[in-house]
């Protein structure tokens, strides 16, 4: 069965960058979209970047557009989302999600593969 495995959260300060990696393996590895998703406590998972599978088009939630990058290494089977000028709002779960149907939006339903997740902690 195929897995996706999220790295490269962390604790930062506000103002740093961070970049995150999804290693998919196996089915999830072919999907044709791919998605960041955030959850923050207390509130509901969100979409906030989707690539699809050549890369060729990207689609962002539009509280992150402009410091939020999500780009897609097909060689490698990796999703990154970059994130730039980090605040504390950006600090949360995120989770990495892919789907078999093409679609620019985050309707959790389409996405059949989800990983683990890798924490965000901005500070101040």
């Amino acid at each position: 069965q195929g897995q996706l495995v999220e790295s490269g959260g962390g604790s930062v300060q506000a103002g740093g960058s961070l970049r995150l990696s999804c290693a998919a393996s196996r089915d999830p590895a072919s999907s044709v979209t791919m998605a960041w998703f955030r959850q923050v406590p207390g509130k509901e998972r969100e979409g906030v970047a989707g690539i699809n599978v050549g890369g060729s088009w990207t689609y962002y939630a539009d509280s992150v557009k402009g410091r939020y990058t999500i780009s897609r290494d097909r060689v490698k089977n990796i999703v990154y989302l970059q994130i730039t000028a980090l605040k504390p709002e950006d600090t949360g779960m995120y989770y990495c999600a892919a789907a078999s149907v093409p679609t620019t939006g985050f309707r959790e339903a389409l996405f059949e593969y989800w990983g683990q997740g890798t924490q965000v902690t901005v500070s101040s």
